[in-house]
């Protein structure tokens, strides 16, 4: 009768007889984590770097709120500030004649940012 654990034996008396090479040890540990650094790598270039870049950029869009700029919160309302109100006010008008305050943290994005008026003088001009 066949014994299975004869191929067990067998197979474990061959890996026994091949010897690593002195300091071998060392590169089988490293070539064991390489995989594991190399994922961490793609992940970091991949997915954390432009999130903390699109963070970064939404904390800048926050700060340089200014009067008259359209902005979406959040909650998806559109709006116009009318005032801000410290570091982390901001008074927006949604209807005509109804304004809301709102957290600078909880505006999402700028629908439009308001550009300087141009006086018609200088309207002509350019023409």
């Amino acid at each position: 009768m066949l014994d299975i654990t004869q191929f067990f034996i067998a197979t474990a008396h061959a890996q026994d007889a091949v010897s690593s090479p002195p300091g071998g040890a060392n590169t089988s540990m490293l070539m064991n984590f390489l995989p594991i650094i190399l994922i961490f790598g793609v992940f970091y270039v991949l997915i954390i770097r432009p999130q903390q870049k699109k963070m970064d950029e939404q904390n800048k869009m926050i700060k340089a709120l200014q009067k008259g700029d359209r902005v979406i919160t959040s909650g998806g309302i559109y709006g116009k500030v009318t005032k801000v109100d410290g570091d982390d006010l901001l008074t927006v008008e949604i209807a005509d004649g109804v304004q809301v305050k709102v957290a600078r943290a909880q505006i999402s994005g700028l629908a439009a940012k308001t550009q300087p008026v141009i006086a018609a003088d200088e309207a002509e001009k350019k023409k």
